[in-house]
């Protein structure tokens, strides 16, 4: 049956609402779609607002990386979802990606690649572009620099030696961690890439610099060079 207007949150009965949910049962007892049909408030003539939530989430099985790749004009395809909703939505999510950013210590100490991955994703993983790090440890393996050597297009970015250990000796550093992203979500490194690793291992031992490893990060996924005995 096809509802008059839109279907509002206060509209529900008091035990289908998100947000008498999220205030009886607490945040974590809501379901993502849940939490977006608090954002969205209302769905369209045919939807609730959790189940057009349930759609959009659908369309980037249900992934929240995912969807907060996602353009303003594509969430403004869902009926029900305008220009206000779309934005509310981006924002919610960049809120998210903010506070993740915060968490990371200050000068975390690395461990393993896991370690780079939970710095770096943020950072990388909802870029529809390339940008190739450069993550600086001192003799403690604690990080104590990371910055942006290039930013390229969707299919490559440059990375040169030169660029990679220009900010080294300024920061006194013992060994560098190389970083960058494949926005395609596939973390096959290219023969390029392999060369260019190669490249930078050997401009390091030149100045007694040790490129522990290279990390390449497609969503939310990551591929380590040294942990495939390619460093």
């Amino acid at each position: 049956m096809e509802h008059e207007g839109n279907l509002t949150i206060k509209a529900w009965a008091e035990e289908d609402s998100p947000r008498e949910k999220f205030a009886l049962k607490g945040k974590s007892s809501l379901s993502d779609a849940e939490l977006i049909a608090i954002l969205i408030g209302s769905g369209n003539k045919n939807e609730s607002a959790v189940e057009l939530s349930k759609r959009i989430l659908s369309a980037v099985n249900n992934n929240l990386n995912e969807l907060g790749r996602i353009d303003l004009g594509d969430l403004m395809k869902f009926k029900g979802i305008g220009e206000a909703k779309a934005i509310t939505i981006a924002a919610a999510l960049e809120l998210g990606r903010r506070r993740k950013l915060t968490e990371v210590i200050k000068n975390p100490k690395i461990t393993s690649s896991g370690d780079i991955y939970e710095i770096m994703s943020p950072l990388l993983s909802d870029l529809k572009h390339e940008e190739f790090w450069v993550v600086i440890l001192n003799q403690g393996n604690k990080v104590i620099h990371k910055s942006t050597v290039s930013s390229g297009g969707v299919a490559a970015t440059i990375a040169d030696p030169k660029l990679i250990f220009k900010p080294f000796s300024e920061k006194l550093g013992s060994s560098i961690i190389l970083c960058h992203n494949h926005p395609s979500g596939n973390l096959t490194p290219s023969a390029a890439e392999i060369q260019l690793t190669k490249k930078n291992v050997e401009a390091g031992k030149l100045f007694d610099i040790r490129a522990l490893d290279h990390i390449i990060i497609a969503n939310d996924k990551y591929y380590s060079f040294a942990d495939e005995g390619m460093m």
